[in-house]
């Protein structure tokens, strides 16, 4: 396990787009009318997000959603966001509600997100499991695992931890509500900027090089996590058949209203073995009033 210092969270490398392409030095004669979204299409879409999905927008947030969805509406020639809502409720394949969350939540997480998680799990969490459980049976669950850097990061360090003592199951279940990101994560490809903040033994370890900039996780690491697709808030009721002794949901909890957050982290609490841990984003927190989980460092919980 590499040393991971408070605060040395990595970030990828932003990228500076510049065109060489010469200024447009006409008008148009006729534009294409953009839809625009009423104030009551916007209540009666965000209605309907927060009711299934937990997923709160605020009414400042009217514009940014219409630009998300403006070309989803212009692809399917929708006259109205009303239409396309009516398609949205009608679709039974389920795919016009996966695109629409993919449109109202950000997929942004990588390898080593806030490490001083990693650090806890690798030097307190796994010496605290492998000592007081009797059937080698470690169960870890990734909600909100987005493009797979989550679940690959703990998949590696239970690896590293483990390595000597081979009876362990240690697999890691890992959920989104996003279809479309969970297929990039079964995938297990990343481009060499995404994993280049790895300890270079990682790398050779646990990822196959395919080509100049691009590396894919190992076979032998795929197997050890388990991608599913799952609604966090859906009656938030969890029909699994043991408890967590890990849960991590980082970074999710930051979409819903304080109800449907206690509800969430009052669900997660009935599904966490004794002494399993809770792990958050480092900018949310639980009401300690509202939960029976107690707190044991920045973002880490417990149930005792």
């Amino acid at each position: 396990m590499p040393d991971l210092k408070r605060g040395a969270s990595p970030r990828p490398p932003g990228r500076v787009f510049e065109s060489d392409t010469p200024p447009i030095l006409y008008v148009a004669k006729e534009t294409e009318q953009m839809v625009e979204i009423t104030d009551k299409e916007f209540k009666k879409l965000a209605d309907y997000i927060r009711s299934h999905y937990g997923i709160f927008l605020k009414t400042e947030k009217q514009s940014l959603l219409n630009a998300r969805l403006a070309n989803v509406v212009e692809q399917h020639n929708f006259k109205s966001f009303s239409e396309y809502y009516d398609y949205v409720v009608s679709d039974a394949s389920g795919l016009a509600t996966s695109i629409l969350i993919d449109k109202v939540t950000t997929n942004y997480t990588y390898f080593m997100r806030e490490p001083d998680h990693f650090k806890y799990i690798n030097e307190v969490a796994l010496p605290n499991f492998e000592r007081s459980l009797k059937d080698y049976d470690l169960r870890v669950w990734s909600a909100g695992c987005s493009t797979g850097e989550e679940p690959y990061t703990l998949a590696i360090i239970l690896e590293e931890y483990f390595k000597q003592k081979k009876r362990w199951d240690k697999k890691i279940l890992a959920t989104d509500i996003s279809t479309q990101v969970l297929n990039i994560a079964q995938k297990g490809v990343f481009e060499h900027r995404q994993i280049e903040m790895l300890p270079p033994m990682w790398k050779l370890n646990y990822f196959t090089k395919l080509d100049k900039n691009t590396y894919a996780v190992s076979d032998r690491l795929k197997k050890e996590v388990i991608f599913r697709r799952h609604n966090l808030v859906q009656n938030f009721s969890f029909h699994f058949r043991r408890k967590f002794h890990i849960i991590m949901c980082r970074n999710v909890m930051i979409y819903f209203d304080k109800k449907t957050r206690d509800m969430l982290v009052n669900s997660f609490y009935n599904i966490t073995e004794p002494g399993g841990y809770l792990f958050i984003g480092h900018t949310e927190s639980l009401d300690r009033e509202a939960t029976h989980y107690k707190y044991v460092a920045p973002a880490i919980y417990r149930k005792v």
